[in-house]
Parts: structure tokens; C-alpha cells; sequence
């Protein structure tokens, strides 16, 4: 739910957990707590979808038993082996830092990543608002960080079921050529199309690709996307890491965000939702302000986290 300041220092007074997203300066000034905390100041509403800098997205947690950590660039690969056996964690990783890098680049490789259910998104600022700088906040500490991670470790009771998904309504265009990396990361000049070798921006331009739609690949069937940030000097910069051996294609277009996300959304049922999170491209290209994706609200970010990084993607925790 979207609370003003006021409202939310009193929760956090009277000891409850949560999850808040919000602006810099708002999430400096709250009292330390039970919370965790990220920069933002686009939401999903329950009326829709909101601008805010003067409002806090709050996600109550109604858990005893947990933990709050934060972690360095050196430590975040430990972050499953402090999750709870039966339970799920929300990571928070600030934007264009270098443990964002490390996250997206590794995390798949941390040791029980897929044994255990984690969540999160990447924090950042207003597009609009020079100056700011994306941040995370361990609300029981007070500690501000632009260069950490901080989670929240959640254990559930024995008999509830927790999940992690995803809803991404792109999908590899059958008709776009097969497209691969030699080269890792989020900075890429060459590629591979059909397996001739290229400049990456030559193929973009000579085939007036929409980048507003992501690369989707594949990966065992399930489809990941990597959104474009921007190509400058031959180098496309992105907002996700590609990597070796994923076989990639350009989305198919997408004519309606707001009705491919009901669509989707219709196999999910929302009452079991502990939280959720959507990204920011899909806020600005979908036009989402001021739409609603009933069941899902949450923060919008700069980058999702369904065990590892994922782009124009919602991301969601179910308890059943």
C-alpha cells in the first residue's frame, strides 16, 4: 500500500516488519526498525500506476522468525546460504553498482541459489530528478548504502509453500535471426546473427530494431529477457548481462502492455501474493500510469530479481 511518512513511522514503532520503497530522502529520514528499504519513486498502485515523492510503497510482512543483512560486493554470493529452509528473502541491489554487476553476472553461479526461494529488485531514481543516487537501506541498522545489498530473510510456517515467478509477457519472434555472444556482459560490440560475426549496433540499425522490445533468451525453455539501456561509440549498453551459449532472438511486439499483462496474470492467483515488483520499462513503454495490475502491486524498478537478474519482467513471492 502506498502510506505517507507519517503513517509509516508508525508502523515501523510499533514493530512491524516491512518492506518500503521510496524516495532517497524519505527513506533517510525514517526511524531504524524491522525493515528493509529501496529508492524509487514509481509504483504499482492499487488505483494504478503512480509517480510519488512524496509517498512510501509498503509491504507488511507478518513473519516472526527473521533475519535483515546487508551485503559487499565480496560477501552477496552468500546471500541463499542465509535464507531460510522454507521461506524466502528480498534482495534490494542499488543500480549501476558494482555489486549490481556482480550480482547480475554471478548470481546464478552462488552456492544454494536455486535451493533456496529469492526475490528482490534493483533500486534506483526519478528519470526525471538530475543528481540522485540509487540506494538500499538496512531500516535495522539505519546504515545507508549505494554500493550494498541489504535482505530481508523471512521463514515461513511448515505447512505454508513458498514460490518464486515471474510474468513476461515478451517471447522470441520466430522470425528473428538466432543471435549470440562470445562475449559476456552488460557492454557488448560484437555478435554473432545467424552465425556470422558483426558489430551488435550495425545489426540494431541496418534492421531498425525497436529497442523499446528486449532480447529474449532462452534458457531451458524458460524466456529471460535483457532490455537495451543504449548503444554509444559501436558499444550496446544494456540493462542486463548477456551471456555465452544462450541463444538469443528479439521479442515479438507487444500492441497492449496492460491486457498481455491480465492475460498472463490469469493462471496466478493474486491473493496468495506476498510481494511483487515490475520494472520500470514496462511503466514507461506500457504507459502504465495510471493503469492498474490488479493483485500485483509493488514498487517498479530498474531491474528485477527472480534468483538472478531479469528485465521488463514482474516478479512476484506466492505463499500457499
Amino acid at each position: 500500500m502506498l502510506l505517507t511518512f507519517d503513517e509509516v513511522c508508525k508502523k515501523i514503532a510499533g514493530g512491524e516488519l516491512l518492506h518500503i520503497a521510496g524516495t532517497e530522502g524519505l527513506l533517510r529520514k525514517l526511524p531504524t526498525g524491522n525493515w528493509i528499504g529501496g529508492s524509487t519513486e514509481y509504483f504499482m498502485a492499487d488505483n494504478g500506476g503512480k509517480v510519488s515523492g512524496d509517498l512510501l510503497f509498503v509491504t507488511e510482512m507478518p513473519y516472526n522468525n527473521f533475519t535483515i543483512k546487508s551485503y559487499a560486493a565480496d560477501s552477496v554470493q552468500h546471500v541463499a546460504n542465509d535464507a531460510f529452509d522454507n521461506g524466502f528473502s528480498v534482495i534490494i541491489v542499488p543500480f549501476d553498482s558494482e555489486i549490481h554487476k556482480i550480482y547480475a553476472q554471478g548470481a546464478a553461479e552462488f552456492e544454494n541459489m536455486f535451493m533456496r526461494n529469492v526475490v528482490g529488485w534493483v533500486a534506483g531514481v526519478n528519470l526525471s530528478v538530475a543528481g540522485q543516487v540509487p540506494i538500499s537501506v538496512n531500516g535495522k541498522t539505519g546504515e545507508v548504502f549505494s554500493d550494498k545489498a541489504v535482505t530481508l530473510h523471512v521463514e515461513v510456517p511448515d505447512d505454508k509453500l513458498v514460490s518464486i515467478g515471474i510474468i513476461n509477457i515478451f517471447e522470441q519472434d520466430d522470425t528473428s535471426p538466432l543471435i549470440e555472444f562470445a562475449e559476456e556482459g552488460f557492454a557488448i560490440k560484437n555478435c554473432l546473427v545467424d552465425g556470422k560475426e558483426m558489430l551488435f549496433s550495425d545489426f540494431l540499425r541496418q534492421n531498425d530494431i525497436n529497442t523499446k522490445m528486449p532480447l529474449v533468451g532462452d534458457y531451458s525453455g524458460v524466456g529471460i529477457n535483457v532490455s537495451f539501456k543504449a548503444v554509444e561509440d559501436g558499444l550496446v549498453n544494456l540493462y542486463a548481462p548477456v551471456f555465452k551459449g544462450i541463444k538469443y532472438k528479439m521479442a515479438k511486439s507487444i500492441s497492449d502492455y496492460e491486457e498481455e499483462f491480465r492475460a498472463r496474470l490469469e493462471s496466478v492467483d493474486a491473493s496468495q501474493k506476498a510481494f511483487s515488483c515490475n520494472c520500470i520499462l514496462n511503466f514507461l513503454y506500457g504507459e502504465l500510469e495510471g493503469k492498474r495490475i490488479k493483485g500485483f502491486e509493488g514498487p517498479i524498478t530498474f531491474g528485477e530479481i527472480a534468483y538472478q537478474l531479469v528485465n521488463q519482467t514482474l516478479a512476484y513471492v506466492a505463499i500457499s
